[in-house]
């Protein structure tokens, strides 16, 4: 059962007896976080989606401004960078993300959200943070408040960043394009945490050295065909067969032309074809979702898919001029990379800060995040981790263990993260990290 509102006192006993260096820093995350938890709470119940992100980002905004930091609203449309300047040293970035999910909450919580919206899709829908990006925002707070408190113990560049739009993929990228390394000072590192639906306790920290998470690619596929009256097939072209054999080709694309030591996904997650039983239809259209860690691969799958229609297509008997139209849509989320020796640098803290038993890898996953982006910018220049936080209550994870009952995922309605115990992690991490990497000279 999660626990709102715990003391400072009973917070510091949650998390469990840490190495004495670690006591000074975890004593003022356990005094910050009732007020922290306000803050939660507040953002939990009114998220908003991808580039609306207007409430959240002004009144973090604010937040920020009040703790010191030099602040702008606006980058990227919606977007918020804070910098601190703290004397000569390396310059460390920060990032939260701050958009919530098109999902009707369902975890019964008393500060659930009643948020509704109309995105892209103009589907009117509930709207709610099932991807924790609210826990995400309030260890970015409290890392600030901590970091602002304590100038004396390190030197350099302090940029703290509240993305928009990730689960669009778009938001990094818009920053950047808005001047992020230009209007403001370009970072050395570049640290994120995600909260994690995962089978340890929660407060747990993972992390993944090299390719953490995926390319993630959307394929649209037309095909076309004659149609005609179902009773006189050979009167047509029909694409909804012609579809159905690319879809089966499409299959060894992983299992017969990638590495087996290479990951990817090719999955068709929509077939839509023809109105009536006995009507052949003259059009069928697809959307894949396409996976991979390395450009290499990425560019394999989608030039395979391409082949793929097209040789289908011909072996239907179409003309040049009814081939499959295969379209690659905006380039979503390339793979998210860790630099292996700064995450073994980062994980090698966290574990005499947090003790080995809070600390291991994390296997990579074929999930998108564009925080990605940032480093890409400047892979030569920036070392850069996204580490993860479980966030599994400890109910769930009896749960599991005893009775086999499956975690809800991230996105799902029913993903409501013990939130204390990711937010003082967060914090902690966060400025643990920054501080270390921005030691004060003769410090």
């Amino acid at each position: 059962m999660r626990v709102i509102g715990t003391s400072a006192l009973a917070m510091a006993a949650l998390l469990g007896s840490m190495p004495a260096q670690a006591n000074e820093l975890r004593d003022a995350v356990a005094a910050d976080l009732p007020e922290l938890m306000e803050l939660y709470r507040d953002l939990h119940a009114n998220p908003e989606l991808s580039f609306a992100e207007v409430r959240t980002a002004a009144k973090l905004a604010e937040r920020m401004r009040k703790l010191g930091f030099e602040v702008t609203e606006g980058v990227g449309k919606t977007g918020v960078v804070s910098v601190m300047k703290n004397g000569d040293g390396p310059t460390v970035m920060l990032r939260a993300d701050m958009d919530g999910l098109p999902v009707v909450e369902q975890t019964g919580l008393p500060f659930a959200s009643k948020q509704v919206a109309t995105p892209a899709s103009g589907v009117t829908t509930g709207v709610m943070h099932a991807c924790g990006h609210d826990t995400h925002m309030t260890g970015f707070i409290g890392a600030a408040q901590l970091l602002s408190e304590r100038k004396d113990q390190w030197q350099g560049t302090l940029v703290m960043i509240l993305q928009p739009a990730e689960e669009a993929g778009g938001g990094a990228r818009a920053m950047l394009a808005d001047g992020l390394y230009t209007r403001f000072p370009k970072p050395d590192y570049a640290i994120a945490f995600h909260d994690a639906a995962a089978d340890k306790p929660a407060g747990t920290i993972g992390v993944s050295p090299g390719y953490a998470l995926a390319n993630v690619d959307s394929v649209n596929i037309t095909v076309k065909g004659v149609g005609g009256h179902g009773a006189y097939p050979h009167t047509t072209k029909d694409p909804i067969v012609l579809g159905s054999a690319i879809v089966m080709r499409l299959q060894t694309l992983v299992s017969r032309e990638l590495s087996p030591l290479e990951p990817g996904v090719v999955t068709v997650g929509s077939f839509l074809s023809g109105a009536k039983h006995n009507i052949i239809s003259d059009e069928a259209r697809m959307q894949l979702t396409v996976r991979s860690y390395s450009d290499e691969s990425r560019k394999l799958l989608l030039d395979g898919i391409a082949r793929i229609a097209r040789g289908e297509a011909i072996a239907a008997g179409l003309p040049d001029d009814m081939m499959p139209v295969v379209e690659v849509q905006e380039y979503f989320t390339p793979a998210t990379y860790n630099d292996p020796d700064f995450a073994e640098q980062m994980m090698a803290g966290f574990a005499t800060r947090f003790g080995e038993d809070r600390v291991g890898t994390q296997p990579p996953v074929m999930g998108g995040e564009d925080f990605s982006e940032f480093r890409r910018a400047d892979p030569e220049n920036i070392k850069s981790v996204i580490f993860w936080i479980s966030g599994t209550p400890e109910h769930m994870l009896t749960a599991l263990k005893d009775e086999g009952k499956p975690l809800p995922s991230l996105h799902s309605p029913f993903w409501a993260p013990d939130a204390e115990k990711v937010i003082a992690t967060g914090a902690e991490a966060l400025a643990s990290s920054a501080m270390d990497l921005m030691p004060r000279a003769g410090g």
